[in-house]
């Protein structure tokens, strides 16, 4: 559902909130309570969007329409409540990260393969939002010590409910220490890759793995890559790293 033509993502969302809203009258909620349990809904449905800005209009977009339409009768303050929801759950400061996009399941199977890891290496999922990359990583490499950083800290209340046998803390991926991890898992976004690169060559150590679903680091000569089974590629990097010919990296 993640890659749907744009914008049927969005309408879906509006129709889930707006029957959230309506379904939710009839069963005698109060204006204010079906307000908030279907602006809560369309918040939940903004995954579905795949850059930021479409997740804005994902999530305002039923309390707005609501709104023009003049149907709810509630205090002026409520309708701030989908814009704090939305606050809360993609702070400010990491909109330029990833989006809430999850690790399909198994995604990782194969990399121990190509990334092999000694039993009790320390690995770090950067900006493991709701779980689901430390949930591949942990049965990609059973044996290994799991630690999650996530900015939200919704979604990192969620996914150390999720992943209670991993050490999951909020925190910002780029003032985090990366040196004590003998991998590092990011799922991120192309604009990020560059900064990601370059803080993997100031902190992992010699032998640690970086690996990326998806998005490749743009300077550095990939290890190996690996197809996971929806098609995505996994970029597979080790230290110390090699860099790209100017003109390859161009």
């Amino acid at each position: 559902m993640l890659h749907m033509l744009w914008p049927l993502p969005a309408l879906l969302a509006w129709a889930g909130a707006w029957g959230f809203f309506l379904g939710g009258a009839q069963f005698g909620l109060s204006p204010t309570a079906a307000l908030v349990g279907a602006s809560t809904l369309g918040v939940a449905l903004t995954r579905l969007g795949d850059n930021w800005w479409r997740r804005v209009l994902i999530g305002l977009g039923f309390p707005l329409s609501l709104a023009i339409s003049g149907l709810a009768s509630v205090p002026a303050w409520i309708w701030l409540v989908p814009l704090a929801l939305l606050l809360l759950i993609y702070p400010l400061n990491a909109w330029r990260d990833a989006p809430l996009f999850p690790t399909p399941s198994h995604a990782l199977s194969e990399l121990p393969r190509y990334a092999p890891l000694p039993d009790g290496a320390l690995v770090l999922d950067a900006g493991c939002g709701l779980g689901d990359g430390l949930i591949a990583l942990r049965q990609a490499y059973p044996p290994s010590r799991f630690y999650g950083l996530e900015w939200s800290w919704p979604l990192r209340t969620i996914c150390a409910m999720r992943c209670p046998w991993a050490h999951v803390r909020k925190g910002d991926i780029w003032r985090a220490d990366w040196r004590p991890y003998e991998m590092v898992y990011l799922f991120q976004r192309p604009e990020s890759m560059s900064r990601a690169t370059k803080k993997a060559l100031q902190q992992l150590q010699p032998g640690a793995w970086l690996v990326s679903l998806e998005f490749e680091a743009p300077t550095l000569r990939p290890h190996a890559v690996l197809n996971a089974p929806d098609g995505r590629p996994i970029w597979i990097y080790r230290a110390p790293f090699h860099t790209k010919e100017p003109a390859a990296a161009a």
